[in-house]
């Protein structure tokens, strides 16, 4: 059997990253935001909730989720080049997100499907 590609190893690991195995259930009328678009947004917007929690971009690549009740889960985040944004929490745990626009909404879609409107 021949050596493994170092090169062609790392590249399978990158595509089996979770924004590219997620299947956005992106619904009619929907559109999500390209890379430079969501950093748009994130800069010039608060990512409020219903729930009364909010996510906090920045700065650089620093993230929190803020609790209605100001607990925080922190970490870093990063756009992704279909648009999604992931998380890497201090706690281990990791997620990915996709925001789309819908008419004048906005709306966090989850990998499982579940979703979020932006106040």
């Amino acid at each position: 059997m021949p050596p493994l590609n170092p090169k062609l190893c790392a590249a399978m690991i990158c595509l089996a990253g979770p924004s590219m195995a997620a299947d956005w259930a992106i619904r009619s009328g929907e559109v999500p935001f390209t890379p430079d678009g969501l950093r748009d947004f994130i800069a010039a917007n608060e990512v409020r909730f219903y729930d009364g929690g909010r996510s906090v971009y920045g700065p650089g690549t620093a993230y929190a989720y803020v609790y209605s009740n100001d607990d925080r889960a922190e970490g870093v985040y990063r756009i992704e080049a279909d648009g999604s944004v992931c998380v890497d929490f201090i706690n281990g745990f990791s997620r990915c997100d996709l925001y789309v626009r819908s008419g004048d909404r906005v709306i966090l879609l989850d990998e499982k499907g579940d979703r979020y409107p932006l106040r």
